[in-house]
């Protein structure tokens, strides 16, 4: 991999810029890009052209730039991520149209939690989380969920790096952590009152992959108002039920095929494992 002077790879460079780019800052010029990563103005100016040539980076009228849409289509392709978003998702919607405020799932990434989707309502209440954004395993009940079920490293990492306390009832020690996550392990769900903001309370259960080992977290995030939060854990606990089935089925249904990635029809599937690689249709086709 080609190395700077400085010792930094040229590809960790130009996902310096792609990170700069997030959810409150979608839109960014160049100056705000060389703000952002530190990098020299010559150097900045020469990433976002390779990026913009290559369509991982979109110029806007007023001279900004954005994300382009070709990292959505390379995301599109992942089965990590997508897959179990396509295999989740009637899940989801089935608990949202109960709950009737926010519905997610989360995957572990580094020391967060990745929200891979999410459904809300215009009338909900506060919730820190978008598709695509990350939130610190500690503050959220989603994240101690996969926290609580991740190897003892991860768990030594997290606390060794710390994180942000944003209201009186965050976690803020290890050894507060600790015991929480053997809570989380014995109860089988986490509930997290007011850690992030003091008028939202979230719940989350683990969903289970094929071998038992915890894939992802289904958590919703509903009003802090005292009352028992039993009723929000038996419905997640059927829908991560529900979810885990799906998972197993699509593992068993040609393993690493496009049975694993897309929730389409039966003929549509057919269709699609009859043709070898040099026929089958780009992701763009219609």
């Amino acid at each position: 991999m080609a190395r700077g002077s400085d010792g930094e790879s040229v590809l960790h460079k130009h996902l310096r810029v792609l990170q700069a780019f997030d959810v409150l800052r979608p839109f960014l010029t160049l100056t705000e890009i060389v703000e952002a990563t530190g990098l020299a103005v010559s150097t900045t100016h020469r990433l976002v052209a390779e990026l913009e040539r290559e369509g991982l980076l979109e110029r806007m009228p007023d001279r900004s730039y954005r994300l382009g849409i070709r990292l959505w289509e390379f995301a599109s392709r992942t089965p990590g991520a997508l897959g179990l978003r396509e295999l989740a998702r009637p899940w989801l919607e089935a608990v949202h149209s109960r709950v009737r405020q926010h519905t997610q799932l989360g995957v572990l990434s580094g020391r967060d939690v990745l929200f891979i989707e999410r459904l809300s309502t215009r009338e909900a209440v506060v919730n820190a989380t978008v598709i695509g954004g990350r939130v610190p395993l500690p503050v959220s009940s989603s994240g101690l969920v996969l926290l609580a079920h991740s190897e003892p490293g991860i768990v030594a990492d997290v606390i060794a790096a710390g994180w942000p306390a944003y209201t009186s009832a965050t976690i803020r020690t290890g050894e507060e952590l600790r015991a929480r996550l053997r809570r989380v392990r014995a109860d089988g769900f986490a509930v997290t009152d007011g850690h992030i903001h003091r008028e939202s309370r979230g719940i989350a259960v683990p969903v289970l992959d094929a071998h038992g080992l915890v894939h992802a977290s289904l958590g919703v995030v509903v009003p802090n108002d005292g009352t028992s939060p039993q009723a929000a854990v038996e419905l997640l606990t059927v829908a991560a039920a529900g979810i885990s089935r799906a998972l197993e089925a699509a593992g068993g249904a040609g393993g690493h095929g496009m049975r694993t990635l897309a929730s389409t029809s039966r003929k549509s599937l057919d269709y699609f494992a009859s043709l070898d690689a040099h026929t089958l249709p780009s992701a763009s086709a219609g």
